[in-house]
């Protein structure tokens, strides 16, 4: 039968496991992301360096949308007491400015730049419908066209797109856009002759060049990548463009500078960890370990670039 008193003991337990609950999610580390595929697999990493230095739960929420103006805006809103961070690239911050007649966040005022994380290029690639081998060979061909095209993805205010209108324009060869959302769309239609030029992240590309069926060209940062040793940099290939993707891990606004501290010394060592390391490259990312006013200057040296590359080609401003 049941007593007075043991309903009171089952009504106490249950408070006190809601209590608990509610005092694990307070202690709680969130990761945003608002990008799948290596973005959100690097999340997963900072995640659990996270919860093996700091000894408190860490999770990953996946803000899939808006090109990651759904996990900044999260973000942006969040307290500044470390619980909630987002993992983001340096996009949202140095180039949308430029690009969205109005972005609900200022990336400047509503957010602490706190770890650099990564770096990573973008590819130039080709396919049958051109037969080119060389970078040289498909911008021949590309002149010789009455409407030269190249198509990105993710497609407009990418880094793919601005890395294929500064090869227009160092090139002098007028080639209109076509934007791709997916990039995997992009590569069939790259393989199946549909398309004579795409620029894209290099490893969704590098599983079909090594099996002939697309031909990888160049790549876009300082460096030739280690997955494909062979294939040149832009400039390699005669073409004056370096340019790459940076990603970083951000807080709110008004992050205490002892808090950012802690944060920033919990995250950065999983980069020198070999493993971590060759677990990066695999997704074509290259390790950027900075801390937080080294990446704020790094967003203003980007802001300044593109600043100046949407002004000189008129690229006209979307809504957000």
């Amino acid at each position: 039968m049941t007593t007075r008193r043991s309903v009171l003991r089952g009504l106490a337990a249950g408070a006190a496991a809601a209590l608990a609950g509610t005092a694990r999610a307070d202690d709680m580390t969130t990761v945003l992301v608002g990008a799948a595929s290596s973005m959100d697999f690097t999340a997963r990493l900072i995640a659990e360096q996270l919860r093996q230095a700091l000894g408190r739960p860490a999770i990953v929420s996946s803000k899939l949308g808006a090109g990651q103006r759904l996990a900044l805006g999260e973000c942006k809103r969040a307290a500044p007491d470390g619980r909630t961070l987002v993992f983001a690239t340096s996009g949202p911050f140095s180039v949308y400015p430029y690009i969205y007649t109005k972005l609900d966040y200022d990336p400047v005022a509503d957010f602490t730049p706190i770890a650099g994380i990564s770096l990573f290029d973008v590819a130039v690639a080709t396919g049958p419908m051109t037969g080119a081998i060389t970078l040289e060979q498909l911008l021949d061909w590309q002149r010789k066209q009455k409407s030269p095209v190249f198509a990105s993805a993710p497609g407009n205010g990418s880094l793919s797109h601005f890395v294929g209108i500064s090869t227009a324009l160092a090139t002098k060869v007028p080639m209109e856009h076509v934007p791709y959302k997916d990039s995997g769309i992009g590569i069939v239609d790259l393989a199946a002759g549909r398309l004579p030029m795409l620029i894209t992240g290099l490893q969704p590309m590098i599983e079909m060049h090594k099996a002939g069926r697309i031909k990888l060209l160049a790549v876009s940062g300082a460096t030739r990548s280690p997955l494909v040793p062979d294939v040149p940099t832009l400039k390699e290939a005669g073409v004056n463009v370096t340019s790459s993707t940076y990603t970083g891990v951000f807080g709110p606004a008004k992050m205490p500078p002892e808090l950012v501290k802690t944060t920033y010394e919990a995250i950065i060592p999983m980069l020198s960890n070999p493993g971590i390391r060759e677990k990066l490259a695999q997704q074509a990312m290259t390790p950027w370990p900075a801390n937080g006013e080294q990446l704020a200057a790094l967003l203003v040296e980007e802001r300044k670039k593109f600043e100046q590359l949407v002004k000189a080609t008129d690229f006209p401003k979307q809504d957000a």
